[in-house]
């Protein structure tokens, strides 16, 4: 295995994964708000669940978005 190839590889995965989440996040937020759904004072419970295939890697994070 190259190490830099490997590295180079997952840091940009990492990099759209973060982008890409929070994008789709803030729009989903945005909507709940105007549609009246979310107040803007919420802590919103949030999983995110990693899966790599070729090596049976499933990890799941929890954690809290917080509005306000």
């Amino acid at each position: 295995m190259n190490e830099d190839t490997f590295n180079t590889s997952l840091r940009n995965f990492l990099k759209k994964v973060g982008i890409t989440s929070q994008r789709e996040i803030e729009k989903a937020v945005r909507a709940a708000l105007a549609a009246g759904r979310l107040k803007g004072n919420e802590k919103l419970p949030a999983k995110m669940t990693l899966s790599i295939g070729g090596i049976n890697l499933s990890h799941v994070i929890d954690g809290t978005i917080d509005l306000e």
